[in-house]
């Protein structure tokens, strides 16, 4: 398979009811391409969440409260409802509790459920230091181990405790945080992720405006949320690994950075759907549950994808990212 660069891949995405052959040429497919819509949540404490004081999740991000799983499956339940799944991203030192039956009925519902590392590190680290806060505080966790070790443990053992603790095989890798490069810069992250089976990742970010802390967003943020999302279309790394984007805006860039309100926050991603639908391309939707049980208790978020891509018809569908992955490059 020869790599496709995300430009060539947006031609595709954005022909409209064309279907894009080769530079300058198009033919009229014989079905359009429906815009891939997908709702993605990771598992994860989030700082400042339940309460704005509270930054000890850093150290502890795999420790998900209760409220916390209870509205991950409350979120799968009502997506499935309204005929849409979930791609669940699992922190692998929750499966450290005492019982996972939560996880265990996500996937047995039909969500997906992926690789987010075990202690949530940074995968760009070059000193061990860097990859946790967790091991800044207890560096005898790691003594003796490169960063690159360090990560590449993080990654594989999560795998494994996912299948062993809850016998799930884990569908797919994403970075903690993104970067708005993807890993362009760290082949050496990409031969990583092959080398441990993965054929995609979701590590890239884009850049946006996201306004002033407090204020209501105006015209041109989202304006600038839009815009990014044509460069939040998957394509292919030169070493063949498959990136699937996160769609800005994320709910802790909206809430817990800028304090938007849940209006504003729905408001911008229906009009980047919107543009997704029009356009035939992906969206990626990325959020965390333990900052919506307390932004949107009522799974509004959930509930307006699913609608969209309902009234949208034959024009799109709701999928996880696996799904994507598998289109790009053929």
């Amino acid at each position: 398979m020869l790599p496709l660069s995300r430009r060539d891949w947006l031609c595709t995405a954005t022909a409209g009811t064309l279907g894009w052959i080769g530079p300058g040429l198009f033919a009229a497919p014989e079905k359009p391409r429906k815009a891939r819509i997908a709702i993605t949540l990771d598992l994860e404490m989030s700082a400042q969440y339940p309460k704005r004081e509270q930054t000890e999740w850093n150290y502890e991000k795999g420790n998900l409260d209760d409220a916390t799983k209870r509205y991950s499956v409350e979120a799968a339940k009502r997506a499935k409802e309204l005929g849409g799944v979930i791609h669940f991203f699992c922190v692998g030192r929750v499966l450290e509790h005492p019982s996972v039956d939560w996880l265990k009925q996500i996937a047995a519902d039909g969500h997906a459920v992926g690789n987010h590392t075990y202690d949530h590190v940074n995968v760009k680290a070059t000193k061990p230091e860097e990859t946790q806060f967790r091991f800044q505080r207890a560096p005898w966790l790691v003594e003796g181990l490169t960063a690159r070790e360090i990560i590449d443990r993080n990654i594989r053992v999560t795998t494994k405790a996912l299948k062993a603790r809850a016998g799930i095989e884990v569908n797919g890798f994403r970075t903690p945080g993104g970067f708005n490069n993807g890993l362009t810069d760290k082949p050496d992250v990409q031969q990583m992720l092959l080398d441990q089976g993965f054929t995609w990742v979701s590590s890239k970010y884009p850049a946006h405006l996201y306004g002033k802390v407090g204020e209501t967003p105006t015209a041109d943020i989202f304006e600038s949320i839009v815009k990014a999302q044509a460069d939040a279309q998957p394509f292919v790394y030169p070493s063949g690994l498959i990136e699937v984007p996160m769609s800005p805006i994320s709910d802790v860039g909206a809430f817990r950075s800028t304090r938007w309100s849940l209006d504003a926050y729905l408001k911008a991603i229906r009009l980047a759907i919107e543009w997704a639908i029009e356009n035939r391309a992906v969206f990626d939707l990325l959020v965390h549950p333990s900052c919506l049980v307390v932004e949107d208790p009522d799974f509004r978020i959930v509930r307006l994808i699913c609608e969209l891509v309902r009234t949208a018809g034959d024009r799109a569908e709701i999928v996880t990212l696996d799904k994507i992955a598998a289109t790009i490059g053929k």
